[in-house]
């Protein structure tokens, strides 16, 4: 990965409590083995989880200073962790999020940032690099590769372009979701099972997605979303 900008220097003595979120145990583990298994890195993994769910329970039940989130996770994804997570973000000694994600697409940056993290970094970040982001992100800084930082500074600085699109802001956070499953070919049971609804409930999305969007059946969902880069 590119050079973040982060200094792999840390206050002796100091402990960073992390919570590790990724759906697949061997790069959990990996990561572990790299960043959590030395005492002189001064990071503790205190914590793991493989979806959304687990990853609420966790990190409500350990409260850390960083969370190592994956944006593609069962369940609703990064953002959805952090949408249920709001309220930690914001407490007295708050929970940080930075975002370690094979992904480096605009949305995908732009989505958890929107949602809340303070940083986001690829999975081809060294081990001495992931230290120091995540003891820059513990502090309250934000950690990024140059070229993410650009999805970013594009996305909330831009002057040329509306800042929201008013369409996809009719939407609600579970709307959005569906939208964009359903956009990606998946069947309604498909859907319920990612994000823990029934399926009447995902029937009941989907219509309210037509009606809001004013589109008459899911293939023009889908162009409308592909059109929009959601997918």
């Amino acid at each position: 990965m590119t050079d973040t900008g982060t200094s792999t220097e840390t206050t002796p003595g100091r402990q960073v409590r992390v919570v590790l979120v990724d759906d697949h145990r061997m790069f959990r583990t990996g990561v572990q083995a790299e960043i959590g298994d030395t005492p002189s890195t001064g990071v503790d993994v205190v914590g793991e989880a493989a979806d959304v769910d687990q990853a609420v329970s966790v990190v409500s039940a350990t409260r850390p200073d960083v969370v190592l989130l994956d944006v593609h996770l069962p369940g609703g994804g990064g953002v959805e962790v952090l949408r249920r997570c709001s309220s930690l973000m914001t407490d007295e000694r708050p929970v940080r999020f930075l975002a370690l994600s094979v992904s480096d697409a605009a949305e995908d940056v732009i989505g958890v940032i929107r949602g809340g993290a303070r940083g986001y970094v690829t999975k081809t970040i060294t081990g001495p690099d992931l230290v120091a982001a995540v003891f820059r992100v513990a502090d309250g800084d934000a950690v990024f590769s140059p070229r993410l930082a650009g999805f970013v500074l594009d996305a909330f600085a831009a002057t040329d372009t509306p800042p929201v699109d008013e369409d996809l802001d009719r939407l609600t956070q579970r709307e959005r979701e569906v939208l964009r499953l359903i956009a990606r070919g998946y069947a309604y049971k498909e859907i319920a099972r990612q994000l823990f609804i029934s399926v009447k409930t995902v029937e009941s999305h989907v219509s309210a997605v037509l009606r809001k969007l004013q589109l008459s059946n899911r293939h023009e969902l889908t162009r409308w979303a592909t059109a929009r880069r959601l997918v």
